[in-house]
């Protein structure tokens, strides 16, 4: 019962800018909208767990919901979704092995995690098993990292890697046990 990431980051490891924006991750031309094995990926997951900040973000973009999956918002400090997102998300909260056992109990096996600071304390908690990492050629020269410290490093093997758009280097990992 995979927990996956499937993130973009900037070469020097960046998953936004100084200022939070990732209009960046828009930088490398794509006139055939190819998305980059996008559709593939979310055809395998059951949910998305994603932090707070993360959700705010994506309310924030001018586009319809981009997601065809149950979303679940881990957070502590939020009470409820904002009015005009309550059918396509709910709260979350708890002990991370505790919420992901209640969402596998549902039948949502692979899961999707999504954001900065979840995917640090998921990787904390020795819940990642799969990453999908998406290259995107630009330094931001600083911002906010995709990895924070760990107790202990955590192994992981290449499974795969691919080029899309003759640009974005995606790479494929998977824990080793």
């Amino acid at each position: 019962m995979p927990n996956i990431v499937y993130i973009a980051t900037s070469l020097d490891g960046y998953i936004a800018d100084k200022s939070g924006g990732v209009d960046w991750l828009h930088s490398t031309p794509n006139p055939d909208n190819d998305d980059c094995g996008w559709a593939q990926f979310i055809a395998g997951i059951d949910g998305l767990v994603m932090g707070r900040i993360t959700f705010e973000a994506v309310c924030g973009f001018d586009v319809e919901w981009p997601y065809s999956v149950p979303v679940f918002v881990l957070s502590n400090s939020m009470s409820s979704i904002p009015e005009g997102y309550r059918d396509k998300a709910e709260v979350v909260r708890g002990a991370l092995p505790d919420v992901v056992k209640s969402l596998n109990e549902k039948g949502l096996n692979n899961l999707y995690i999504d954001g900065g600071k979840t995917i640090q304390s998921f990787l904390q908690a020795g819940l990642i098993d799969e990453m999908i990492i998406t290259k995107i050629p630009i330094l931001l020269g600083g911002g906010f990292s995709l990895f924070g410290e760990l107790a202990h490093p955590i192994a992981f093997e290449h499974v795969g890697t691919k080029v899309h758009l003759n640009a974005l280097v995606q790479s494929h990992y998977r824990r080793k046990l």
